[in-house]
């Protein structure tokens, strides 16, 4: 147990020194689990991603269709806004501004923000230029595996730190959605459930942008 802690206070020191440590902040070694409401169950069957708002042509992708649509993984550091910071995680999955630049989502020219619509009516809401950014990512592996139900299997959103990185914006772990079900592109800003409870729209970390009363 006191290896353990030592451990972990030796490797908190190492990031702190590189800078990659928040204000506020702790390094976890585990990946606590924090959600409202229960895990949703998974079909596959009927599961699907909808894509619509101020877009040209709304999408619907099943599970399959979006499992062959272009991959990528990123490696990030994420914050959440409960203090805890987890270091140098493996993602995998598909890029927004890899579907835009292809041609799978076309937005409006009108288009500014993006609502990620998640199970049992959740959202989360972003600028559309941090969903377009290398920090953001529709995930459906973490560490090389499927992740896990109760950290929002089979899709959620995903925003952190990309190491070397300073000129990304990079908002607490909140501002990517579990179980995710659809984007809603928007002229104007919606606040999401966290944001009309209270929680800082921009969730900027750095700021410590945690709550915006």
């Amino acid at each position: 147990m006191l290896n353990s802690i030592f451990g972990r206070k030796e490797e908190e020191d190492r990031i702190k020194k590189e800078g990659r440590l928040p204000p506020g902040q702790s390094l976890t070694q585990k990946f606590p689990v924090l959600h409202y409401g229960p895990v949703p169950p998974f079909n596959p069957s009927s599961w699907d991603l909808r894509v619509y708002g101020e877009v040209e042509e709304e999408v619907i992708w099943s599970w399959d269709q979006f499992n062959e649509l272009p991959r990528s993984t990123l490696e990030l550091d994420i914050h959440c806004v409960t203090r805890w910071s987890k270091f140098d995680t493996t993602w995998e999955g598909v890029s927004i501004k890899t579907l835009i630049d292809e041609g799978f989502i076309k937005p409006k020219a009108e288009a500014n923000y993006i609502v990620q619509h998640a199970e049992y009516g959740f959202t989360t809401n972003v600028p559309l230029d941090l969903a377009l950014a290398d920090n953001f990512l529709l995930a459906t592996h973490f560490e090389g595996e499927p992740i896990t139900p109760d950290h929002g299997y089979p899709l959620r959103g995903v925003v952190g730190a990309i190491r070397g990185r300073e000129d990304l914006n990079v908002p607490y772990f909140w501002k990517g959605a579990k179980w995710l079900r659809g984007l809603e592109f928007l002229k104007e800003d919606k606040l999401g459930f966290w944001e009309q409870a209270g929680y800082h729209n921009d969730a900027g970390v750095w700021e410590e942008q945690r709550f915006s009363r």
